[in-house]
């Protein structure tokens, strides 16, 4: 009997391996942009996937996050049955200096 419940684990790009033009589109999105924002403000692996206040489905939000762990910028595991989330900031920071504190002291667009 297999379980279909299992899932494989997500594949984490290094950000050292990650070219800046990779970097500045998957900031470039509002929805990303936003998943970013709540887990700078976050500790490490306390957002589950299911919990950023974000207006898409279940499928674009995880569209979302395979962008952002192949730009480097996230690290995910699973804690049981739930995905949690952690921003990769200390590595992505060393890989492009000063960029993550550029993006986060923006304000959020507004229409």
């Amino acid at each position: 009997m297999s379980n279909r419940s299992h899932r494989s684990a997500p594949h984490h790009t290094h950000p050292d391996d990650v070219p800046v033009r990779t970097a500045l589109a998957a900031l470039a999105d509002p929805v990303r942009l936003q998943l970013v924002r709540e887990l700078a403000t976050a500790a490490d692996w306390e957002h589950t996937c299911g919990t950023f206040d974000v207006p898409v489905g279940k499928a674009a939000l995880s569209h979302h996050f395979s962008v952002l762990r192949a730009a480097g910028l996230i690290e995910q595991r699973d804690l049981g049955p739930k995905r949690v989330n952690r921003l990769r900031r200390p590595e992505f920071d060393r890989r492009f200096p000063g960029l993550l504190d550029l993006v986060l002291r923006e304000r959020p667009y507004e229409p």
